[in-house]
């Protein structure tokens, strides 16, 4: 009798966690903590047993994998994809959301794709303001295909290791890193199809194209209140120019045109980046092209006259240059060693590798900056690499950092380790294919590698642990322990056996799917995962077939969360920025499950055999 109690506990607190989960009444980690508290304070559970989710080996490779996606996003790495989007897809809306779409999914496959999508958001954006596209055609197709990539791997995302854990808890073999990436290829394929033909006319949320809201000022913004009717361009020194062999300081550009180069791209470049700070001191070579920033009348001037091929720069080429170089305003101090000196002989880039692009005075911009003396309370616009604008921001006694514009917000801070981070993942992924030690002991060795090579600090890494995530997964995991303990596992596997009948295992694999998929529509996709596995597992074996395409139909169904936008923080965080509803979400979305469903059908029998 008491055994009876308790499983009728445990279902009225999954139904009450679910109710919670899907009117947002109550923060998630919240939830999943009074869920720990319900279990153990009714007796179900053991103290010991109600908090053991927090040791859980799954929750211990997410924090592992949060700190490899960070990884990613400070070396830069996510941001030159981003980039290569930007370059590749040209005007063509079509374009743009395919390669959004397989880009989200790939990146999400080894990082977090909440990450992904945060990243990819004000790009996207700036894309459609950019290039007048309907940006909720855009941001929807991201998120699916970000969902999407949490199909690809074994470790792309919290419900495919929860699955995973349950088989090898009823004494299974495991899945091995890349055991459903064929079928999420082809889901992948059907996914950017459907979008770009159906699914784009769908995903249609308010007539609005939103602006960007950041709480800085971008460098454009700066660059008005100093007055600098300045466009970036590009320039290429061809061979018989006179700058050919003499040094940046020695041509004086500055001085005789106005111009300010800032740049150089290097063809074969052995970093993150081929764009390259150009100090007084460089030699200019044949060739070579530079980065320059004055008037059009100017840069065309100096064209004329110093033999050099010159062009506006495109939006790919200066958000390359934005993501290497910057602004900062500085306040100079009263007591500063630089007042009363002329800007050239200040030598800022000698002592802090930056250049001087503008000067306000008394709120007033100096437009001729020629004979400019430094004076004390100047403000000045300073241009350079953004690791050496970040510096301006430690106290020193030549000047004050007065603000970075929002463009910071977007730099890898350690972009030249992007290689390091590309070898790290490698690393990682192989190891996981031949597993030489168990896999968590492979995700923490490669965490801890980040960290040792300076990819990210120790701090960093704690930073980029979601908590509330984290806290969530491990309040829901002891749900698991709970519903075997009562029987209540046993109860709802011989209810869908006398439910089914004889029906063949692939109307098992149909049901399961869908109790999956709707459930996490509105319960979290990792709850759902945990509640759900152990009973397509015993299922499974109550009818004497296979459960691995079982427990793949459940991976499948539980990133197949496009219909809402509680589904998953992938799809919330599109919500706002593109002006949806609900329904928009349903009626682009329920389609495309659908679909998933049907390719699951087919393929998942011939790829998993029961």
């Amino acid at each position: 009798m008491a055994i009876e109690f308790q499983t009728h506990f445990v279902f009225a607190v999954i139904a009450a966690a679910a109710f919670l989960f899907a009117t947002n009444w109550l923060r998630l980690d919240i939830v999943a903590i009074l869920v720990v508290l319900a279990l153990m304070v009714s007796g179900v559970l053991t103290p010991a047993e109600a908090v053991a989710g927090f040791g859980d080996s799954v929750v211990l490779m997410v924090v592992c994998l949060l700190v490899i996606g960070e990884m990613l996003v400070r070396t830069g790495f996510a941001y030159r994809i981003s980039g290569w989007i930007v370059r590749a897809g040209g005007e063509s809306e079509a374009r743009l959301v395919a390669l959004l779409m397989a880009a989200a999914a790939l990146l999400s496959g080894v990082m977090s794709s909440t990450a992904v999508v945060a990243i990819f958001i004000p790009i996207v954006v700036t894309i459609a303001q950019q290039k007048n596209l309907h940006v909720s055609r855009m941001l929807m197709p991201l998120s699916f295909g970000a969902l999407i990539g949490g199909m690809l791997t074994l470790i792309a995302t919290p419900p495919n290791l929860v699955v995973n854990s349950a088989l090898q808890g009823a004494g299974l073999e495991p899945f091995h890193f890349f055991s459903f990436t064929g079928l999420a290829l082809v889901i992948l394929a059907a996914g950017i199809v459907y979008m770009l033909t159906i699914g784009r006319q769908l995903a249609v949320g308010s007539e609005e194209l939103p602006k960007i809201s950041r709480p800085d000022r971008t460098i454009a913004q700066i660059a008005d209140d100093f007055v600098l009717d300045r466009s970036m361009q590009v320039v290429r020194v061809l061979p018989g120019s006179a700058l050919v062999g003499r040094t940046v300081a020695n041509v004086a550009l500055h001085s005789r045109y106005g111009v300010r180069m800032l740049a150089r791209k290097e063809p074969f470049a052995h970093r993150a980046s081929n764009l390259v700070a150009v100090p007084p001191s460089w030699p200019i070579e044949a060739g070579c092209d530079l980065y320059v920033v004055g008037t059009s009348e100017a840069t065309g001037q100096m064209a004329e006259q110093e033999q050099i091929e010159c062009h506006t720069a495109s939006d790919a080429e200066v958000a390359q240059l934005v993501n290497e170089m910057g602004v900062a305003v500085v306040l100079v101090h009263p007591e500063s060693r630089l007042i009363g000196k002329k800007l050239e002989a200040a030598e800022l880039w000698t002592q802090h590798g930056v250049h001087v692009l503008g000067v306000r005075r008394a709120s007033e911009a100096l437009t001729d900056l020629s004979d400019v003396s430094i004076a004390s309370g100047d403000a000045l616009l300073l241009g350079g690499e953004w690791e050496r604008l970040s510096a301006l921001g430690t106290p020193n006694h030549d000047f004050v950092a007065l603000g970075f514009p929002a463009e910071m917000q977007n730099v890898a801070p350690a972009r030249h380790k992007q290689p390091v981070a590309i070898a790290i993942v490698a690393a990682m992924v192989l190891a996981s294919i031949w597993q030489p030690i168990p896999m968590l002991a492979i995700v923490m060795l490669a965490a801890l590698v980040a960290v040792a090579t300076r990819c990210l600090t120790m701090e960093d890494a704690y930073r980029s642990i979601h908590w509330s995530s984290i806290v969530l997964l491990a309040g829901m995991l002891p749900l698991a322990v709970a519903l075997d303990k009562t029987g209540g596992v046993d109860l709802i596997v011989n209810g869908l056996i006398g439910q089914m009948g004889d029906s063949s295992p692939l109307a098992l694999m149909s049901l399961l799917f869908w109790l999956t998929a709707i459930l996490g529509l509105f319960l979290s996709n990792t709850a759902t995962s945990v509640v759900m596995a152990p009973i397509g597992i015993q299922a499974a074996q109550a009818l004497g077939v296979s459960p691995y395409p079982l427990a793949v139909a459940m991976v499948v169904a539980a990133s197949a969360g496009f219909a809402s936008p509680v589904s998953s923080p992938v799809v919330t965080l599109i919500v706002e920025p593109g002006r949806y509803r609900f329904i928009d979400f349903f009626r682009a979305g329920f389609p495309l499950m659908l679909l998933v469903y049907v390719i699951a059908l087919l393929l998942i029998p011939r790829l998993f055999p029961f």
